[in-house]
């Protein structure tokens, strides 16, 4: 079982530069776990690019589809107090944005405070230092 933050989950419905290793990733171990609003932050990742003109309608409809269909075989750590507690703290110990936080404070629950042992898998080279100094192993990083 691997930690998905949302920036590893949109190369998996989106063509980028790390779609492959994701891909590979996905099909090494397919028990992803996600933080309850990786649905909205990767549709908010679609509608970005769609209203800038790098994404089609169709395109930004077909990756929407996407997320769906992943979202029927992910498990999801949801909004509670303990989250909300990891999440205040690591506020306090690591240069995160709160969004981040959130994530992290979710693999934290889902780990049940023990990391170690447990993968993380984001691109985000920040959070990425943040889930390492936390205790758990990083299943890939991109810059």
């Amino acid at each position: 079982m691997i930690f998905w933050d949302s920036s590893a989950v949109v190369p998996l419905i989106l063509e980028e530069p790390a779609s492959s290793a994701a891909t590979a990733l996905l099909e090494s171990d397919s028990e992803m776990i996600v933080w309850w609003a990786t649905p909205v932050e990767c549709l908010s990742a679609i509608a970005r690019l769609e209203a800038d003109g790098t994404m089609t309608p169709a395109d930004a409809d077909g990756a929407r589809l996407g997320i769906a269909r992943l979202g029927t075989g992910w498990n999801e750590v949801l909004a509670s107090e303990r989250v909300r507690e990891h999440a205040a703290r690591l506020l306090r110990t690591h240069s995160l944005r709160a969004a981040d936080a959130l994530q992290l404070a979710a693999a934290l629950t889902w780990a049940r405070g023990l990391p170690r042992g447990h993968a993380f898998c984001t691109l985000d080279n920040r959070l990425a230092d943040a889930a390492r100094r936390e205790g758990f192993e990083l299943a890939m990083v991109s810059d």
